[in-house]
């Protein structure tokens, strides 16, 4: 049985939790299981609903790709800051090339953009635009490695969903879906544009997590059912110190427009390797809380790390705690 409180649990599946054995230990606890298109293929897709299908799961998201740039197939590897690299949205036959999908204009890509590639520090800038590639500079070193979102410091014209995504609908529809979030949604029409895609009854979680969406925040809450805050992805456009009032703004926001909002990224990052949170991911966890967030949604936590249990378990703990919060003030002991 879900526990009891207003505030839901979302987790996000992957090759550590998609076993019938974690499975069947999250089910009773989690309110929303979600599948992310970021990380799987269409073939992947299918496996993993028809995974759940069979362990009785229904209630499942579809969190789309989105108008994201993520660097295609390459070897995994550290790049030197002061060496050049192509950079390219076709397979060229030219060495250092860094292959990105899905397609946009990159003709439009001014000399001096920074590209930053990924969490781990990588970041280039541009040097040239050739025709049908940008040769670039690493101005900060860091690792290079597939499927690693790509933020280019100059507003850049995309589809709000992928090929993949609406393959991805498709067959979600097929499997009974109603959950589908919507990645870097920018504007209402992308929000209307996934809606016309799917059923009236259909629930649309719109993501704010780029600055065009910040901006657009009160357009989009308006036309979705909820919204996400990620953090990660939002803080390539907003510095990490002004996050948490990013955070606080738009959940004000969502409840001055009396919708759901959830809060994304970093929850319990410690514990992707280790069995027990910091403080300060504790604080983080309470501090949503307090702020008036509608969820709680685990990512890398429950999806590939080393105890997805353990995370939701904890999660739980927090929401008993906060639940109790008055009793803790009234009577001390109950902190021993």
């Amino acid at each position: 049985m879900v526990i009891q409180n207003s505030v839901k649990l979302i987790a996000t599946l992957g090759p550590s939790s998609l076993k019938s054995s974690i499975i069947k230990k999250l089910k009773k606890d989690i309110d929303l299981f979600r599948l992310n298109m970021s990380h799987l293929s269409i073939s992947s897709l299918k496996k993993n609903l028809k995974f759940l299908k069979k362990n009785k799961i229904t209630n499942v998201c579809i969190d789309t790709e989105g108008a994201q740039i993520r660097t295609a197939y390459v070897k995994k590897k550290f790049l030197d800051k002061g060496l050049n690299y192509n950079i390219s949205t076709n397979k060229l036959r030219i060495k250092n090339l860094i292959k990105l999908y899905p397609k946009f204009n990159i003709s439009d890509i001014k000399k001096n953009t920074k590209i930053k590639i990924g969490f781990e520090g990588l970041e280039l800038s541009v040097l040239s635009n050739k025709i049908n590639y940008l040769i670039c500079k690493v101005t900060k070193g860091g690792t290079l490695e597939s499927n690693k979102g790509v933020h280019i410091q100059q507003k850049i014209s995309l589809n709000p969903l992928t090929e993949k995504d609406l393959d991805a609908i498709k067959i979600a529809k097929k499997f009974n879906i109603f959950h589908f979030a919507l990645s870097f949604a920018n504007c209402r029409k992308d929000v209307d544009y996934l809606r016309s895609l799917i059923s009236k009854r259909s629930i649309v979680i719109s993501k704010i997590e780029s600055k065009t969406g910040f901006l657009n925040r009160r357009e989009i809450i308006k036309s979705s059912n909820s919204v996400l805050i990620d953090r990660g992805d939002l803080s390539r456009y907003i510095d990490i110190s002004k996050i948490p009032l990013a955070q606080r703004i738009i959940v004000k926001d969502a409840k001055k427009l009396r919708k759901k909002v959830y809060i994304a990224t970093n929850l319990l990052e410690t514990m992707v390797k280790s069995s027990d949170p910091t403080r300060a991911e504790s604080n983080d966890i309470f501090s949503s809380l307090e702020t008036g967030c509608s969820g709680l949604v685990l990512a890398a936590e429950t999806a590939i790390g080393n105890y997805p249990a353990e995370c939701v378990n904890f999660l739980k703990e927090c929401l008993k705690i906060y639940n109790q919060r008055k009793r803790f003030t009234k009577d001390n002991n109950l902190f021993f």
